[in-house]
């Protein structure tokens, strides 16, 4: 039986590009449906209904008409626009990373509702706490996970031993920590602090709650991002952009003050 021609979709906007005189090229995330790509006809023209439902960072409630190469946008409920998030600046660079990767690692037709779940609660994250990094970190951590992708936390990935207290390191591209015994081939080893592993450890068992009321200093701060931001872009298999302009704009604000 052939799918209906008309259907509704709740979705998260992830991007928008321009399409002709007045249209637009949109990028969605949806619960139902995975990543998708719809056009809203006019909905640059001041006229238009869809004018303001269509912004990156906005949760909508769609009618969509399906079409013979990308599907057509008819109607458009804002559900939220995350207003303490797009009200700073920090804060919307980080949603847009968000949004970013929610792109990189969402398929299309393929849907993921823990994604487009985790996506929506770590954007309250952020509104939350735009100026600290740990909404982020969780983020990235639960994004592998959903994405089948999570990190070995509590065995060698290697030989498969339980972890000794204070004696591990961590590598991306094998999945997961790795005891001092071992040295799997073509490993990118880093160096992972016992503080480093709780952290990681109580993303993976803990609320979203007590994961961004944790304590940081400085350096597991840096460790946490470089372990996790690694991870995702190896998978990801590209640069993430926002990252660059998160940390230009954190560099920024580091020599204001």
């Amino acid at each position: 039986m052939p799918a209906p021609r008309l259907y509704q979709s709740e979705a998260l906007v992830l991007r928008k590009v321009s399409l002709g005189e007045a249209d637009l090229l949109v990028t969605l995330y949806s619960k139902a449906q995975g990543k998708l790509r719809a056009v809203g006809k006019g909905a640059r023209r001041n006229s238009s209904k869809l004018v303001g439902h269509l912004e990156p960072l906005t949760q909508v409630d769609l009618s969509l008409a399906r079409g013979k190469n990308l599907d057509v946008i008819t109607q458009a409920q804002v559900l939220t626009n995350f207003p303490p998030l797009k009200d700073h600046l920090e804060a919307i660079t980080k949603g847009m990373y968000v949004a970013e990767l929610v792109d990189g690692f969402g398929s299309e037709g393929q849907p993921n509702p823990a994604l487009y779940l985790l996506a929506l609660q770590s954007l309250r994250n952020i509104a939350a706490a735009p100026e600290s990094n740990l909404p982020l970190r969780y983020f990235e951590f639960r994004l592998l996970q959903v994405s089948g992708l999570m990190p070995e936390l509590y065995h060698c990935v290697e030989c498969r031993r339980p972890l000794e207290q204070g004696k591990h390191r961590f590598s991306p591209n094998v999945g997961g920590v790795v005891c001092l015994d071992c040295n799997p081939e073509e490993a990118r080893l880093r160096n992972l602090s016992l503080r480093a592993l709780k952290v990681l450890r109580l993303f993976h068992r803990g609320s979203p709650e007590e994961a961004i009321k944790i304590r940081l200093d400085v350096s597991s701060d840096q460790e946490l991002k470089a372990l996790l931001v690694s991870s995702v872009s190896f998978w990801l298999e590209k640069e993430i952009r926002s990252n660059s302009l998160i940390e230009r704009l954190q560099q920024s604000q580091d020599l204001r003050v």
